[in-house]
């Protein structure tokens, strides 16, 4: 599964949100609303999640392996950082 397009939407915020990102996958598959956040060890994505009766959130999608949350996570913030 390759990487096919990255759209990154900035926002001003007060808070750890520093926007949020579109990835599109073969050019068949996009997955919105992925969190652009600032930690105290940097920057990281967050997926998109919803919060269950247990007031626990849960992913709503996620990937399956540390390697390839890598690569989405640094093709996320490369994109990031070129972006206006």
């Amino acid at each position: 599964m390759e990487i096919t397009d990255i759209r990154i939407k900035k926002i001003e915020s007060e808070g750890n949100l520093l926007g949020y990102a579109s990835i599109t996958f073969d050019d068949e598959f996009v997955v919105h609303n992925v969190r652009v956040m600032n930690g105290k060890n940097g920057k990281y994505i967050m997926m998109p999640n919803r919060k269950v009766k247990s007031g626990e959130f849960k992913d709503i999608v996620h990937p399956i392996n540390t390697d390839f949350r890598r690569r989405l996570e640094s093709s996320i913030l490369e994109a990031y950082e070129k972006s206006e």
